[in-house]
């Protein structure tokens, strides 16, 4: 593929991601949109969701089919330039490396305190906590990229 993206996602810990790709798909904050060869210049917010990497090449994080790489993500920026796409994540986690014992735990956690009753000031911190604990549950059981997610 001659003309192709070039991604690299990193997070204030590591780069999670480099190389090649045939399109990028992000959980923008006002819904999700792709990034694919030749994209005008932007950046964009993103939010809680997946973010997808579409490529032809083999990765230690590619799904079953070998032409995508599904992370969960808290959000972030993503950049592009030139065929180039950078993504500055909070977290990033590939679906492969995911704990859903963990991410079921967290779920719950957020569920029970936020039913407990909480103050108006900490609620939007559970309900964040309960949503990403739910993006990466379904990231990790294949749940994104179709029509139902």
């Amino acid at each position: 593929m001659a003309d192709e993206l070039t991604v690299d996602i990193v997070t204030p810990d590591e780069r999670s991601f480099q190389g090649p790709a045939n399109g990028v798909r992000a959980p923008g904050i006002e819904g999700s949109f792709e990034v694919r060869e030749d994209h005008a210049p932007m950046i964009a917010a993103f939010g809680i969701g997946p973010l997808i990497v579409k490529t032809q090449a083999a990765h230690e994080y590619a799904d079953m089919h070998n032409d995508r790489i599904i992370f969960a993500t808290s959000g972030g920026f993503l950049e592009v330039i030139d065929n180039k796409v950078t993504v500055l994540a909070e977290t990033v986690e590939p679906a492969s490396e995911i704990d859903v014992e963990r991410a079921e735990s967290a779920e719950e956690r957020a569920k029970r305190r936020l039913e407990e009753g909480v103050q108006e000031e900490e609620r939007e911190t559970h309900e964040a906590a309960r949503d990403r604990a739910r993006n990466r549950l379904r990231v990790a059981m294949g749940k994104v990229g179709t029509r139902q997610s």
